[in-house]
């Protein structure tokens, strides 16, 4: 049985939420939003969403920030609990063109054991520093699992399978913050798992907030692929011996 769910990490996006979850409605997908500690303020908005769309909407309350990979893997937790299978991760800020959901999840239905994900067209709205910034993740991630498969494993619009993606959170090894994203998707793929990737627009909203900080979230990063660099070592053989 193929029974998706969508999932939101939502951190003080109150000018977008409603939006981005007005776009997703008419798919007809319930939706797990996980408010990780945004406050008083911004928590308010979800709770007046929840109301509003209380036959597809849930919200999930974290009492401090604990970081987005936490949320999503929270909100996964209350999927499986729920009897979902999949999840279909989508940003809170409004930065995904829902429209090309249909697309990931069909690829999803076809091949339930793959993780799906996004790969960005960017327009001209994005910033320079961040799109040069990826090509060196993409490179430490070319470097990290052998393989080109993963063309971007930084974009937030993606569809997990939720067994295998829970598993490898509770091994307790992937980062909870903006370290997440790639983190786990690389050892998703040492684990055995297809990565499918479907081009989709992205776009960055005038105004919009962004709560990566320069410098601890580069600390962050490197810390992440030095250690996936090491755990490529150890798999060198095998990674070798199943090339893709």
């Amino acid at each position: 049985m193929y029974r998706p769910c969508i999932v939101i990490p939502y951190y003080r996006h109150p000018l977008t939420i409603a939006t981005t979850v007005a776009r997703l409605k008419p798919f007809g997908v319930p939706c797990r939003i996980v408010d990780d500690g945004s406050g008083a303020g911004s928590g308010a908005v979800l709770q007046a969403l929840a109301r509003d769309e209380a036959a597809w909407v849930e919200v999930v309350r974290h009492d401090r920030n604990r970081g987005k990979g936490a949320a999503v893997m929270a909100a996964c937790e209350q999927a499986r609990r729920e009897g979902f299978t999949h999840a279909i991760q989508i940003d809170a800020d409004g930065q995904h063109d829902s429209a090309d959901l249909p697309r990931l999840l069909q690829l999803s239905r076809e091949h339930p054991a793959a993780l799906v994900t996004g790969v960005p067209i960017y327009d001209a709205s994005v910033p320079r520093a961040r799109l040069y910034g990826r090509y060196l993740t993409h490179a430490c991630v070319w470097a990290e699992t052998l393989s080109f498969e993963i063309r971007d494993s930084m974009c937030g619009f993606r569809v997990y399978p939720i067994a295998p993606a829970l598993a490898i959170w509770n091994e307790g090894n992937v980062g909870a913050r903006m370290d997440f994203d790639t983190g786990i998707m690389v050892r998703m793929f040492w684990n055995g798992a297809r990565v499918i990737s479907v081009p989709t627009r992205v776009t960055y909203p005038p105004g919009g907030v962004s709560h990566f900080r320069m410098l601890r979230d580069n600390l962050r990063m490197t810390w992440m692929h030095l250690r996936l660099l090491a755990g490529m070592c150890l798999r060198a053989p095998r990674l070798m011996r199943g090339m893709r």
